[in-house]
């Protein structure tokens, strides 16, 4: 799997500790929406990809007493579907703690990844909608978190 980061620990972006796994790519579709670069992780972009498998990164969780679910996100996970369903996979294989993927796309754009996550799966939760500037943080209840727009939403989808 190509990442771009790894944060054994985070208890920022899910209301449970979280292994935060950054993701290599991203078609920076929140820029381009809005007509200038807005995006957060744009240094994240610089950062050297790091290629460790999906099995490493499992194994380097189930080692961790402290982090309860994983995170996804970073830059785009679904921008890079086959290495993010290989990591689901390796995941399910071992473990049913939560899943949180971050994602910059509405359901409607990503819907059959949506259906074969809900297909194939269980105890993942998506954060939907792209970052727009100027909006008041609002706290979303499915992730425990605050988010950064009105239009962003945590969802379980199964």
């Amino acid at each position: 799997m190509k990442i771009k980061g790894l944060v054994d620990e985070d208890f920022v972006n899910y209301k449970l500790p979280s292994m935060f796994i950054a993701t290599s790519k991203c078609s920076f579709k929140c820029d381009a929406e809005c007509g200038k670069a807005v995006c957060q992780n744009l240094p994240l972009a610089t950062v050297p990809v790091i290629d460790v498998s999906c099995k490493e990164l499992v194994d380097r969780y189930m080692s961790n007493n402290i982090s309860q679910s994983v995170c996804i996100g970073g830059l785009e996970p679904f921008d890079d579907a086959t290495d993010l369903m290989a990591f689901i996979r390796e995941f399910r294989s071992r473990c049913d703690d939560d899943i949180v993927i971050y994602t910059g796309y509405y359901e409607n754009e990503i819907q059959p990844y949506i259906n074969k996550l809900k297909t194939d799966f269980k105890n993942i939760v998506v954060k939907f909608g792209r970052y727009i500037p100027d909006q008041q943080p609002h706290y979303d209840e499915v992730l425990g978190v605050k988010l950064a727009s009105d239009n962003q939403k945590g969802v379980q989808i199964c």
